[in-house]
């Protein structure tokens, strides 16, 4: 009962008592209605028409008469308006624990003193912890992926049920041992989709020896595009357009001997200098070194762990030596990241030609024109040119050829559906396919790949092995190897219509949990948001 209601400075003070003549003990359940005494509690309330609101709640103390009570006296607790030793009633609590599921603690107390709840940060994660977990049920359909706690030092798992998209469970680390256990607790479970991480294929095997793995169709997609990518860069040569016969640039070249005693110079007949052929690097020749102490260790015997531990490299960057067919595999993409882009090249033969030598200048020209790159870059392609230098001609006509694709242009447009592309990409396209028989092969066996997934037919990938072992595709037949090792799980992952696209979509989820805790929360409270952020 609402007795009065007064204004004051912080906001509205409402006077409420309880009317009830009997009152059940919270020990016995008994009712009792002798009195034994009343006093006043305060209690935080929602916010009426944005101004805070608090209740002065007049309580009674009753006496339990029942002799078997361990109680003798105790204090009504009117429902709907307050629970034992609480200092906000239920629908205060309950307003300012969805806030901070929501946005956890500064951006929390932010918005709930827009609205009249005023709390502190503390007080909202507080809330957020005192959170119960729901059970986790029955679960036949079960999505596995890690994501970093602290990008590059801390991983962490995180378990969705498929068949409701909601997460269930997340694991302080990525090991096979704890999700193994985790699996292990819940024989019930009959799908696994999961990347292609070796951890979590040892963890599903071990763990959940019932359950159906299924290798998510995306890696394994975003896998063969590697493989595409390291093949156009083996065959990048084919991607410029050759001179056309009747060029005028012809003429000039096959007349050189004849007039050079009557006119200037020729112009100097610049080939594009390719890194391959330039004196290598102290990167590239560390990876070679690399190459050879790990390659040579594994031949000893010694296991990728052993390797790491003594050659102090990363896990990872000994895992993929050892998968490489060579060293040349490793520094396919080097040479192609450390080049300068092949649409600058024309215009750096150009002006260096015409006698503009200044390398400096020239790095400030290419700038203006969109070039992000380093100066270092533009240097060691330009500097083998100062050693062959010619003459400055009076006239110098440069024959040009229109500026090639970029690789990763190329991959796109392999990659695509040919029903994507713009009708000049796939002229350009056609024009590659047709001067090089490697990169048509490859567009072939990505389009049938790409069938085998949009019609999900994983039965027929071990034909499509073997149609790629039978071409001279070594960056497709890596592809093909890893397959193998995981066919099981990439076959299922083909056919069945489950997949780990919801357990992806959770990761970024989480990534916005992440950044709105300011990147500071650990593990039990980044747990208790992710599980809580429905």
């Amino acid at each position: 009962m609402i007795e009065r209601i007064e204004q004051a400075a912080a906001g509205l003070l409402i006077w409420v008592s309880s009317t009830a003549s009997v009152v059940a003990c919270h020990t016995c359940g008994h009712p009792a209605g002798r009195v034994h005494s009343h006093y006043n509690r305060q209690l935080a309330d929602a916010a009426i028409a944005g101004q805070t609101v608090a209740l002065r709640l007049r309580v009674r103390r009753f006496f339990c008469d029942t002799t078997e009570c361990a109680v003798r006296t105790f204090t009504e607790q009117p429902a709907g308006v307050a629970t034992r030793h609480a200092r906000r009633t239920p629908l205060s609590r309950a307003m300012l624990t969805a806030i901070s599921a929501a946005l956890a603690g500064r951006a929390g107390a932010r918005l709930a003193a827009v609205l009249g709840l005023p709390a502190s940060r503390n007080t909202l994660l507080r809330l957020l912890r005192a959170l119960p977990e729901a059970p986790i049920g029955e679960v036949t359909a079960l999505g596995v992926d890690d994501f970093a706690i602290r990008k590059g030092q801390t991983y962490a798992t995180i378990l969705i049920n498929l068949a409701t998209h909601q997460p269930i469970d997340v694991l302080p680390d990525r090991e096979a041992d704890t999700l193994a256990e985790w699996l292990t607790a819940h024989p019930e479970i009959q799908v696994i989709a999961r990347d292609r991480a070796s951890a979590y294929a040892e963890a599903s095997t071990r763990g959940a020896p019932q359950a159906t793995q299924c290798a998510d169709r995306w890696h394994v997609w975003k896998n063969l595009g590697e493989a595409v990518e390291k093949t156009v860069i083996a065959h990048r040569k084919c991607l410029s357009e050759p001179l056309a016969p009747d060029h005028p640039g012809e003429d000039i070249a096959d007349n050189t001997t004849a007039t050079v005693q009557t006119e200037a110079p020729p112009a100097l007949d610049i080939e594009p200098a390719d890194p391959v052929f330039l004196s290598e690097s102290s990167f590239v020749t560390r990876i070679r070194e690399r190459y050879d102490a790990v390659r040579a260790l594994h031949a000893e015997g010694m296991g990728i762990r052993a390797i790491t531990r003594a050659l102090r490299l990363d896990r990872k960057t000994v895992r993929r030596i050892v998968q490489a067919d060579d060293v040349e595999d490793l520094l396919a993409k080097t040479t192609s990241r450390y080049s300068l882009p092949d649409n600058y090249k024309p215009y750096l033969h150009q002006r260096w030609t015409s006698g503009h030598t200044n390398i400096t200048r020239l790095i400030t020209e290419i700038r203006e024109q969109g070039y992000r790159g380093s100066a270092q870059t533009v240097y060691r392609y330009l500097r083998p040119f100062r050693t062959r230098r010619a003459p400055r001609p009076a006239a110098a006509v440069t024959p040009t050829s229109p500026a090639p694709p970029k690789i990763r242009h190329v991959t796109g447009w392999i990659m695509r559906d040919p029903e994507n592309l713009s009708d000049k990409d796939c002229l350009r396209l056609k024009e590659i396919l047709t001067r090089c028989p490697e990169l048509e092969a490859t567009r072939r066996h990505v389009g049938s790949f790409a069938c085998m997934i949009r019609n999900l037919t994983g039965d027929r990938l071990p034909d499509w092995m073997d149609r790629v072992r039978e071409d001279n595709l070594p960056a497709l037949h890596s592809f093909v190897n890893g397959l193998r090792h995981d066919l099981a799980a990439v076959t299922a992952g083909l056919t069945l219509p489950w997949s780990n696209g919801p357990t992806e979509g959770t990761v970024n989820k989480i990534k916005l949990l992440k950044r709105m805790a300011f990147g500071r929360a650990g593990f039990p409270l980044l747990r208790k948001m992710i599980l809580h952020a429905t």
